[in-house]
């Protein structure tokens, strides 16, 4: 099963967006937020405790083509984030 997480920024939030995500059975806080040098969204993901799990660029999945978001960090998870819907994916 997968689940839909929007891709909504907050224009005064302090990061502009951040969920929690469930990966492995676990929590993982989500943050996104925009390099300025990059020109792009960077995605990083923490445990609970706020241990760094995970810090990469947001690539966009295009229809029909998955490119997963911290690639070999989860056993069973799966995240990406597919551009033409604005949401992240999460498996399962």
């Amino acid at each position: 099963m997968t689940t839909l997480i929007p891709f909504q920024l907050n224009a005064q939030g302090n990061p502009p967006f951040r969920t929690i995500f469930t990966l492995d059975s676990q929590s993982v806080v989500g943050t996104v937020t925009w390099n300025i040098f990059g020109q792009r969204w960077y995605l990083s993901l923490a445990d609970q405790s706020g241990n760094n799990l995970w810090t990469g660029a947001m690539v966009g999945s295009p229809p029909g083509f998955d490119i997963f978001l911290a690639p070999d960090v989860f056993q069973t998870s799966t995240i990406l984030y597919r551009t033409d819907t604005g949401n992240f994916e999460v498996t399962p």
